[in-house]
């Protein structure tokens, strides 16, 4: 009977003890659908989680036409035009690139070719084939290749060295028929994070980059990469790097962002610091980042971008009604950072919204007190 009591006792502690070390490391979990403490995203307007675009952080219509139109047909033409349409410079002619060349990636992957079978990413092949001088076929190729390395190969491979190797060629060309275009210097900023330029090659690839796009939000998000911890730098340096960059970043820019995304690059994998986001270093960075967005143009593309990372910490340090207003800029698409780095993007947007939405009816909020 002593032992019945004692595993009892047990159990009882289990149940307090549990919730209590998930929350001190920082553990997210979705309140079950039918809880009594449930909130439905749904009564916001918001899009239910299977209909969630993991494709892009936010809309751009022209690119899913003319992807769909460039997947369907296996044309490569009106993605020709359509990168010639976009501005060198433009923010969003770089998130295009990237998205062509992630298609057909993803196509070579999913149908890698045989014996009588047309590979994936066809058009791809096509298009540099019949235009090789057209300066966007030869940017989305380059990306292509890095892509293809990262997500096939191993870094510090023979392998993933040679598709790298390939991609910083490609890179080259693609600078050579597009004089003054920061894109193919922007691609090879992932180059030189996988093949491990120096910091002296680095910089002089870096000065490129500034004297064509210095306000580039896309580029300096490639570079923060290899100044990280985890790749040829340190803590330090990223912080360095970012807030360098915030601090010349002209009025309108959303490069008073950045050190968000260093902080996030080097998140604890277990956060056992009590407070961590509430800490000073997380508080300065989200404020920076909510001055970023309230500053820019409401139709700058990597708008996007910042505010899913900002929801991510807004959430994490219960800042609820600001989470649930990035939220309402935000909800439909999910492929940015941090969602991209799950398995599932869309379940993990859709348990950081759940728990936001959550935390603000537990506030007094409701649908009809949240501002659109």
């Amino acid at each position: 009977m002593e032992i019945l009591w004692v595993l009892m006792a047990l159990v009882l502690l289990g149940f307090v003890l549990i919730p209590y070390l998930r929350r001190r490391r920082g553990v997210i979990e979705q309140v079950p659908a039918g809880h009594p403490d449930a909130a439905d995203p749904a009564d916001y307007g918001f899009l239910r989680q299977e209909e969630l675009d993991v494709r892009l952080p936010g809309p751009d219509q022209d690119l899913l036409d003319v992807l769909d139109l460039v997947q369907r047909t296996q044309d490569h033409r009106a993605a020709s035009q359509l990168l010639a349409g976009t501005d060198k410079e433009d923010e969003q002619r770089w998130q295009r690139v990237q998205a062509f060349a992630g298609a057909a990636s993803l196509e070579l992957q999913h149908r890698p070719g045989g014996v009588g079978e047309v590979p994936g990413g066809q058009w791809l092949r096509v298009w540099r084939a019949e235009a090789p001088k057209d300066p966007g076929g030869a940017a989305v190729h380059a990306e292509f290749l890095v892509q293809q390395a990262w997500r096939t190969a191993t870094p510090g491979t023979d392998e993933f060295r040679i598709i790298m190797e390939e991609a910083r060629e490609a890179c080259g060309q693609a600078a050579l028929l597009a004089p003054g275009d920061p894109i193919p210097c922007i691609v090879e900023l992932s180059v030189a994070r996988g093949l491990a330029y120096s910091q002296p090659e680095f910089e002089k690839l870096w000065l490129k980059i500034l004297d064509r796009a210095p306000n580039h939000m896309g580029a300096h998000l490639a570079a923060l990469h290899y100044w990280c911890e985890k790749w040829h730098g340190s803590r330090e340096l990223a912080m360095s790097f970012a807030e360098a960059a915030a601090a010349r970043a002209p009025q309108g820019s959303l490069l008073a962002a950045l050190p968000l995304f260093a902080v996030f690059e080097h998140l604890p994998e277990v956060n056992l610091v009590r407070g961590f986001y509430q800490s000073e270093v997380v508080t300065k960075a989200i404020h920076g980042a909510l001055f970023a967005v309230h500053e820019a143009r409401s139709d700058d593309p990597m708008q996007a971008h910042v505010r899913h990372l900002l929801l991510f910490f807004l959430v994490r340090c219960e800042r609820w009604a600001e989470a649930m207003n990035q939220l309402v800029h935000v909800d439909g698409h999910v492929g940015a950072l941090p969602w991209t780095l799950s398995a599932d993007p869309a379940a993990e947007f859709a348990v950081h919204r759940a728990l936001a939405v959550a935390g603000y009816e537990a506030n007094g909020g409701s649908p009809a007190t949240l501002l659109r």
